[in-house]
């Protein structure tokens, strides 16, 4: 094992419970404001929120997340019952935004178990279907501008998850070839099977509990937590 690519969102930090818990505190202010229900409005978000990751495709790595988010806003105020402008929209994103950089933590351990596979010699690269637009300040706050020795954002490299030509691309970046590379993600169809069909080692931090799809391959490791990440690695560490 010479090197090892990361995702970042609900890898290496609860990014779910990071954007949830910042909608729903814009959703009570926007709602008190304006006579909505909260609860609505934050649900109405958070569908437009999974949608629009679930169906990231190439094309929409040339939009700006910052306009997204904006839009994604203004349809749940309208699906909320109130009939916005675009001022209110963009006051609602922007809001959002600063209240999910005050809620970013990392998973307990993560830097440790950065610095653990650094002092065994391998290499380390990020690998995230986000935006630079959003995601280049993100590291930051999580205070992972130094751990990594490459990082590799989907709109800098003009791909996506699961396009194994973005895994061998950050391979051959971090100088390691694909069989002694390994990839620590939380989705299957982005993290596992693009590094999988590189013949990748790959561990799936599986958060959500769910199977693996029926008729693909499976990990090489499964786990739950990502304390769990060093001890699926140690095997590979030893080759």
């Amino acid at each position: 094992m010479a090197a090892v690519l990361f995702d970042l969102d609900d890898t290496l930090h609860d990014d779910t419970a990071t954007y949830r818990r910042a909608a729903e505190r814009v959703a009570v202010e926007i709602g008190a404001e304006r006579g909505l229900s909260a609860e609505r409005l934050l649900a109405a978000y958070i569908e437009h929120v999974e949608a629009f990751w679930k169906n990231l495709v190439a094309e929409d790595l040339a939009k700006s997340l910052v306009g997204v988010r904006a839009a994604m806003w203004r349809a749940a105020l309208e699906e909320a019952g109130d009939s916005p402008d675009g001022d209110l929209a963009t006051r609602a994103a922007d809001t959002y935004n600063r209240y999910r950089k005050e809620h970013l933590r990392l998973w307990p351990g993560a830097l440790e178990l950065l610095s653990y596979l650094r002092e065994h010699g391998i290499r380390l690269g990020l690998l995230t279907n986000g935006f630079a637009e959003t995601h280049r300040e993100k590291i930051v706050l999580l205070q992972l501008e130094d751990a990594f020795d490459e990082v590799f954002i989907a709109d800098e490299m003009g791909m996506l998850k699961p396009d194994p030509r973005l895994f061998r691309a950050a391979c051959e970046r971090l100088g390691a070839p694909p069989f002694a590379a390994a990839m620590v993600g939380d989705r299957y169809n982005r993290d596992v099977r693009g590094a999988h069909d590189i013949g990748m080692f790959t561990v799936w931090l599986n958060v959500r509990r769910e199977s693996v799809p029926e008729g693909q391959p499976p990990p090489d490791a499964i786990v739950h937590t990502l304390a769990e990440v060093r001890g699926a690695l140690a095997p590979a560490l030893k080759r």
